[in-house]
């Protein structure tokens, strides 16, 4: 009889176990669908209001998304001002990706330099607290004296917007590690140097990449900025163009595309942070 009770307590128990796990799976589920549908719904959403706003008011104020399209495919079939809508992503793409990785690469090793070491602090902070409340827009009419129309002008500048994000945080990263991990690794016998890489500069990663998706929406506003005033190609020299003629569809192409290659640069990090620091979450 105790047997036959314990057979039944253990079937029970397998059961229950079973039905657990397959709540738990059907949760994973439907959460996944959730997470993977709710930013479909919520474009969906956005255009049927952008829709709706184009019945309330004329569509020379707000074209419609269907207008914008058809303006997004003339814009492809022959281009405007005799430029390529293709040649203007292409070199709007470039250009923000150029400064913004010299930014990166020289800001994350000053960043270092600056936590790691105080009197090499004392130097660079004066300086990058001068130019961080410097709106980027007032370098615009030195750099165009200095280095003209061409790219170096508006790499420096994507580079002056994004630079003082990059520095701080990684600062702020570096400071912010555990010193018990450090203590560990001084216990265990590691150099300075050793502590530097297996501790330190894994521990300030996300710091890294924090301030690279946040330097992502200046670049691009260094860059528009730059190409609306100093610039003969380009998405913001389009805009600017399309605003003096008045083509409101232009316009909203361009920035259609400057956000959705805004986007697709925030996807690229956050992918390269997975790749990197895959233990982050």
């Amino acid at each position: 009889m105790q047997l036959k009770t314990g057979v039944q307590h253990q079937d029970s128990v397998q059961v229950s176990a079973v039905s657990e796990l397959s709540f738990s799976r059907r949760s994973d589920i439907r959460r996944f669908w959730s997470l993977k549908l709710l930013p479909l719904v919520v474009l969906v959403g956005m255009l049927a209001a952008w829709e709706l706003m184009t019945k309330l008011v004329s569509p020379m104020v707000v074209p419609s998304p269907w207008m914008v399209l058809k303006t997004l495919e003339m814009l492809l079939s022959v281009g405007y001002a005799g430029q390529p809508f293709s040649m203007d992503v292409w070199i709007s793409t470039v250009r923000i990706v150029t400064g913004f990785v010299v930014a990166v690469v020289i800001g994350i090793p000053v960043g270092m330099l600056m936590a790691s070491n105080e009197f090499a602090f004392q130097i660079i902070d004066p300086i990058l607290q001068f130019i961080r409340p410097v709106p980027p827009l007032a370098y615009i009419p030195l750099l165009v004296v200095w280095f003209g129309i061409g790219e170096v002008s508006k790499d420096i500048l994507i580079m002056l917007g994004t630079i003082p994000i990059i520095i701080i945080n990684t600062v702020a990263g570096v400071r912010a590690t555990p010193i018990e991990r450090i203590r560990v690794a001084q216990c265990l016998g590691a150099s300075r140097i050793q502590q530097f890489w297996f501790v330190i500069f894994p521990s300030t990663l996300p710091a890294v990449f924090t301030a690279m998706r946040v330097a992502n929406g200046a670049a691009w506003t260094c860059l528009v900025a730059a190409e609306m005033i100093a610039s003969s190609a380009g998405l913001g020299w389009l805009i600017q163009n399309a605003g003096q003629e008045l083509q409101i569809a232009v316009i909203f192409v361009g920035i259609v595309a400057i956000g959705v290659l805004g986007y697709l640069m925030e996807l690229a990090i956050r992918l390269l942070e997975r790749l990197v620091i895959p233990w982050k979450n």
